[in-house]
Formats: structure tokens, sequence, C-alpha cells
């Protein structure tokens, strides 16, 4: 390999030295060598594919933290696999605003075609194990990883069918801007209920009253932000127009995982709003 200065690195790269300081703090693009008497940093040209591996991957809007992340996968294809997965991630986003915005234009010019059906269930009382904090919208992912890795860390008792399925609660906005609170929730059989706390005391147990809620099934389909934000200003204008009364202000996201469960399964989602 031939070794060259962090200037010339630079041209070759087309990176700033300010970016590659960065880069270097992050771990992303450490130099070859650094002049333990001057601190000056030399690469290696072999290092101008990782170069630009971080920049297409900056380019495409992938978090400084994601690119890390990318960075130690183990293979090629392994991070191949994650870009498409973020990517669809970013064009589900995507179609997430441009439905929204439709929708947004057609509430302000009087049109109130639904762009979902909605429909109503009955949710029996129910005993909750459930993990609750404040985060942003990057936190909330973090959060949800956390409590489906400790339920899967322990046997736990479950209720059968959707009344048994984990379900998010969102007590206020999540975004860039606003740090929820957000709770994850385990229904467990009431019976069990106690014990099934016992196992796990980083969660709290507590008990959710009998209800009716409003819901939009999506099947296996994990929205995007904005278009959670669709859904809840259609179970909002569906509420409004049949003169129900929400219980409350926070919507919830219901994920039934289906049999058998492997590593690239998807649940059954639905997003649901409880009534009065």
């Amino acid at each position: 390999m031939v070794e060259v200065s962090i200037g010339e690195f630079a041209r070759l790269s087309r990176l700033s030295p300010k970016a590659l300081r960065l880069y270097d703090e992050l771990g992303l693009l450490p130099p070859a060598r650094v002049d333990p008497a001057t601190g000056y940093r030399w690469y290696e040209t072999g290092q101008l594919e990782r170069a630009g591996l971080v920049v297409s991957l900056r380019q495409i809007g992938v978090p400084l933290a994601r690119v890390a992340e990318l960075l130690e996968l183990d293979s090629d294809v392994a991070v191949a696999d994650q870009v498409i997965g973020y990517w669809s991630g970013v064009e589900d986003e995507h179609a997430g605003r441009r439905e929204l915005a439709g929708y947004l234009v057609r509430r302000l010019t009087g049109d109130s075609t639904d762009l979902y059906q909605v429909d109503t269930r009955e949710q029996p009382e129910r005993r909750l194990l459930c993990l609750k904090r404040n985060v942003d919208q990057a936190g909330a992912w973090t959060l949800g990883r956390e409590f489906v890795g400790l339920i899967q860390s322990r046997p736990v008792p479950r209720l059968p069918g959707r009344a048994g399925a984990v379900f998010t609660i969102y007590y206020g906005e999540v975004s860039e801007d606003s740090d929820g609170p957000v709770e994850w929730c385990l229904p467990v059989p009431a019976d069990d209920a106690a014990a099934a706390a016992a196992g796990f005391p980083e969660l709290t147990l507590r008990t959710e009253r009998a209800h009716e809620e409003a819901f939009v099934h999506l099947g296996n389909t994990m929205a995007s932000p904005p278009r959670w934000q669709l859904l809840q200003e259609v179970l909002r204008g569906w509420v409004a127009r049949h003169e129900r009364l929400p219980a409350d202000l926070a919507p919830r996201v219901t994920m039934l995982a289906m049999r058998p469960v492997t590593s690239r399964s998807v649940p059954d989602v639905d997003f649901a709003v409880p009534l009065a």
C-alpha cells in the first residue's frame, strides 16, 4: 500500500481534512499511521475504497452512528442487506409523507374521503408488563429493541390472539423535536401476572381496563412516522364523524407475532385509538 499525507488523501478521496478528522474521531476512517511526535496523520491508498463507502452511505442519508454499525459488519453482503433495509425504510417514510401531505390537502379543501378502513373491537381488561420512557425518534427504536430483548430473554406467560399481542402506546409526539413518552406493553394472564412481574424487575406491572378501540389494520406493514401521523389524523376524523369520544389521546400500535416466529418474521400490525 502507498502511504500518503492527510492532504493528499483528502484530495484523492475528495473529503476535506475537517471530514477526515471527524471520521477519525468516530472510528469510521482512522489513519493508517499517526506520527507520535507531530500528531500528523498518514493514510494508505487502500483506504480510499472505505472512504468512498462512507461518503456514499452519508449521501443516501445514513446517520453517522448507523454508518459505524455498517462498517463493523463482517461481509460486503451483510452491508448490502443493511443498505437495502435502510433504503426501504427511507422510501416508506417518503411515501408516508406524500400520503400525509395529500390527506392534509384533501382535509383543508373539504374532501372527507377515507384513506383507510376503520373498524372497532373490544379489548378485555388486561394485566400488562410495561417499559415506559421519554424517547425521541431514534430512541424509540432503541427502547423497542430493549423491550423485545427483555421479553425474549426468559419465559413469560402469554394471552392468546390479538389481546395478547405486544403493543406500543405513544403518549406524546415522538420525533427529532419531541420525546414522547412511549410505553411498550406485553399482556399477561391475570393469574400469572404477579409471578411474571417478579421475573422481570425491569418492567412495571399495571392493569388496563376493558375498552372499545377504533383501529386500522395494516397487515405486515411497519409504517413510518409520517404514516403514523396520517393514521392518527384518519382515526381522529373517524371519531369526530361518528360522534364518539376517545378515551385518551394516546394512540397505540399493536404487533401480533405470526407463528412460526423466525428471524425473518414480520408482525401483523394495526394502529388503534381507545374509545370512551
